[in-house]
């Protein structure tokens, strides 16, 4: 069985933002605008997603 993925793309800016914002985009492999990362669909990863959500957007989802 394939592990279930969580793709996720950075709308927003990390400019301005706290400095624990800016390493969980980095965390999730992000750094830039428009950048999509494909991570594997753990509790952790969605609790970061959940951190930055404000400068994140989920692009495909099958566990929600």
């Amino acid at each position: 069985m394939a592990t279930k993925t969580v793709r996720i793309e950075q709308i927003g800016s990390p400019i301005r933002r706290e400095a624990s914002q800016r390493a969980t985009l980095v965390g999730l492999k992000l750094n830039k605008l428009h950048r999509v990362s494909e991570l594997e669909d753990t509790p952790s990863v969605r609790g970061m997603i959940r951190k930055v959500a404000h400068l994140v957007r989920v692009l495909d989802d099958a566990a929600a």
